[in-house]
């Protein structure tokens, strides 16, 4: 069963196609990945998934709901989490504080209860406060709960975010570049709890990198992305394989991923 339908997504500015013909289904607990050189159109597609862009063409279902049109904060609602290739956490809050930001479309109490603590607020906040400790645990974050996210090494903190697009129990998860600017160690670590997230969550997954080894390694199907329009889909081997994907892309790195010409 698919979680998500993209077909046929053409968006443009001032004439200039970002993207340009784009289909590609993700199933259940799926790791889908798309690469493709600096301007491909990769984050372009991620904006249209959670409702930044909004195409010239095409459609988006999400389980079988369109979702083109829809504002960012209802595609959220409904179960589609993104975490950022630059780092968008709130520096001075804690881990527990920027993790609850992550429940927020789960609470649904106002501010006078929430200030008398009293009956459905102090319920809720207990469940949410409960689901944030059970990312805690899955992320290995627990010794860094109370400190200032401000404060922690790069590769806790792109943890910290998927953390906190994890505490939003998503369907489907859009991941931006989750390894950028990491170190072989820390690259390890997201590797090993993005493989978590699918083994053990279910969750579906899309995910933006330019990490080829770590694409190769990790994702179900690939989808290679050139000028916007997309040049072959399929296994990471048949990927690795394809003479139009080795000349648009991969080039002499290809040797060193796949190990095979």
């Amino acid at each position: 069963m698919n979680v998500l339908e993209v077909e046929d997504v053409a968006l443009a500015f001032s004439g200039v196609k970002a993207v340009d013909g784009v289909s590609f289904t993700v199933g259940a607990g799926e790791l889908f990945a798309i690469i493709g050189p600096n301007g491909a159109g990769k984050t372009s597609i991620f904006n249209v998934l959670s409702g930044v862009y909004r195409p010239q063409q095409g459609s988006v279902r999400f389980q079988g709901q369109e979702i083109l049109g829809m504002r960012p904060h209802r595609i959220a609602a409904l179960g589609v989490a993104r975490t950022f290739q630059n780092i968008e956490l709130f520096a001075h809050l804690t881990v527990v504080d920027n993790l609850m930001l992550g429940r927020h479309n789960h609470m649904r109490y106002g501010a006078l209860s929430a200030f008398a603590w009293l009956g459905r607020a102090k319920r809720e906040e207990l469940a949410n406060r409960q689901a944030v400790e059970d990312v805690i645990d899955f992320l290995e974050l627990e010794q860094w709960r109370r400190l200032p996210v401000g404060l922690l090494p790069y590769g806790v903190q792109k943890r910290v975010e998927l953390g906190r697009a994890l505490a939003m129990e998503p369907r489907v998860l859009l991941l931006d570049e989750p390894v950028a600017g990491m170190n072989v160690e820390e690259t390890e670590d997201m590797a090993r709890f993005v493989l978590d997230v699918r083994d053990e969550l279910g969750i579906a997954m899309v995910m933006v990198e330019h990490d080829m080894g770590l694409v190769m390694e990790l994702a179900d199907r690939v989808m290679v992305l050139d000028f916007g329009k997309p040049i072959r889909t399929g296994t990471p081997a048949e990927v690795q394989r394809d003479p139009d994907v080795v000349r648009a892309y991969l080039g002499e790195q290809h040797k060193t991923v796949g190990g095979a010409a």
